[in-house]
């Protein structure tokens, strides 16, 4: 094998979720009893693959797959939408909702800083912070990666990292920060004037002009309100799935150098029946039933299962007013970034590792965790490497039996690689997003169990670039690379041939 595809092949002994208490497409872990190995290696081979857009080599792929790139932009370099808006870069969660013969995208752009927002008077696009970089792009699009229209559909956000798609047509965006003007500093600690002055004169939070870190609802077919299910919590959001068993929306928490949770909002409405995610509902935090602060983040057994209840968050939304002139904000990031998972682990709430993309399907809320599955951790407070020793996990929760399960631990990096964002195919496969510092795939995770690599960054000077946003609307999947200058792909090909 040549060096791009030196992690091409997934291996055995990873953890599997067993038991008859497992549903959905994942029933076959229950058969199978532990790993599939793979059994037709040529299938998972790849190639590099020319970029029909402008013939450049930035995937590799199982021969006779296709793609075509499109909408590359950066802050540097924006593109101009046909609403006059500036589309950010950093292109990240998406979801797929069909329109007739073609697709329409609405896609996360995880800018972070404060600056002016993407979207200048009289584009019409929902502004909720004038202060704020981020937001999300809707983009009509056909099936082979040919742009249609596109606008920004909200403005005005920050560090807009995933999401979820919601049954009733819309897209959740989820905000990965806690800044704002009642914070001190962001966490990048990007001092004024490239000095540091100390640790409440920082650049970016003092120019936002309202809080961040919470949830936004943008309907596919209507106007963004730009304001934030308070209810929902302020904490680093990273994505969200709508159940309709419990008709709870399930949130997971990227806390990076701290123990994330993972929470469940139970609006007061049934969004199938109102048409969309209301204000004003309930916070719970994920708890192991009869043990306290259980570590998740750490290596399991094959087969983990536990029995789950949740507590309450009492305040899910906190907020203070911007300091006086010369005065301190309220709070540090360090300490922004814990208010709410504090008040959840206080109840006895579970540790997990950096929680990360999550879907449902079949009766199951799948989520990962990027760097679940190693050496227990021995601090609840390392803000240098993350809060995790693993390469990564996937979790799935059933609402039914207040069960969870782990299905799948990677034993080391050649084998799965921080997964990050997650969707499914048709066939029920799972396909996990990577997102290190090198050598990125996309792999799957078939309801038998049986890993499959098949897609790989191989963008030259770009191969540290995450994959994020996975996305199939019918036989296409769409894809995002994501950095400062970010670009989205159409890939299509036989997917069953390959088990995706």
């Amino acid at each position: 094998m040549t060096d791009l595809d030196r992690r091409s092949f997934l291996k055995t002994g990873a953890a599997v979720a067993g038991g008859a208490a497992i549903a959905g497409p994942f029933q076959g872990f229950a058969a199978a009893g532990a790993w599939a190995a793979p059994t037709d290696p040529d299938a998972h081979q790849l190639v590099p693959v020319a970029d029909l857009r402008d013939q450049v080599v930035r995937l590799a792929l199982p021969p006779g797959f296709q793609y075509r790139s499109f909408q590359p932009s950066s802050r540097s370099a924006p593109l101009i939408l046909n609403d006059g808006a500036r589309m950010p870069g950093r292109h990240d969660g998406m979801a797929a909702f069909e329109d007739g013969a073609n697709v329409t995208l609405i896609r996360n752009h995880e800018e972070n800083g404060a600056g002016a927002n993407n979207a200048p008077a009289g584009t019409g696009t929902p502004v909720y912070d004038t202060g704020a970089r981020g937001g999300t792009s809707t983009v009509d699009v056909t099936h082979d990666g040919q742009v249609l229209h596109a606008v920004m559909s909200i403005a005005g956000t920050q560090m807009n990292c995933s999401g979820g798609e919601m049954p009733w047509g819309a897209w959740i965006t989820c905000e990965e920060t806690v800044n704002g003007p009642d914070v001190a500093d962001d966490f990048t600690r990007t001092p004024v004037g490239g000095t540091d002055p100390g640790p409440n004169t920082y650049i970016t939070n003092r120019n936002l002009t309202k809080p961040h870190g919470g949830i936004f609802e943008v309907p596919v077919n209507g106007t963004a309100s730009a304001v934030p299910i308070k209810n929902a919590g302020r904490f680093p959001h990273e994505s969200v799935a709508w159940d309709p068993n419990s008709k709870a929306l399930y949130l997971s928490e990227d806390n990076f150098a701290f123990p994330s949770g993972f929470y469940k909002y139970v609006p007061p409405a049934d969004p199938m029946q109102v048409g969309s995610l209301q204000d004003g509902g309930r916070l719970y935090m994920l708890k192991v039933a009869g043990a306290d602060n259980v570590d998740l983040s750490r290596k399991h057994p094959d087969k983990a299962t536990y029995d789950v209840e949740w507590v309450e968050i009492d305040d899910p939304w906190f907020e203070a007013a911007p300091p006086a002139a010369g005065q301190n904000p309220e709070w540090t990031n360090d300490e922004a970034l814990r208010v709410v998972s504090l008040q959840g682990l206080a109840k006895g709430a579970a540790k997990f590792s950096r929680l990360e993309g999550t879907v449902y399907d079949g009766g199951l809320v799948y989520f990962t965790s990027t760097q679940g599955g190693g050496a227990p951790m021995t601090t609840d407070t390392d803000t240098v490497n993350g809060f995790g020793r693993g390469w990564g996990q996937v979790w799935a929760y059933d609402s039914r039996s207040e069960q969870l399960h782990l299905l799948f631990e990677s034993p080391n990096r050649n084998v799965l690689d921080f997964p990050d964002n997650v969707t499914t195919s048709a066939r029920g496969t799972l396909v996990l997003c990577e997102d290190h510092d090198d050598f990125n795939f996309l792999r799957g995770l078939t309801p038998r169990g049986k890993l499959i690599t098949f897609a790989q960054n191989v963008w030259e000077g770009r191969t540290g670039d995450e994959f994020a946003g996975s996305t199939f609307s019918g036989s296409t999947l769409f894809v995002n690379i994501q950095a400062s200058s970010g670009l989205s792909f159409a890939i299509w090909g036989d997917w069953a041939s390959i088990g995706v």
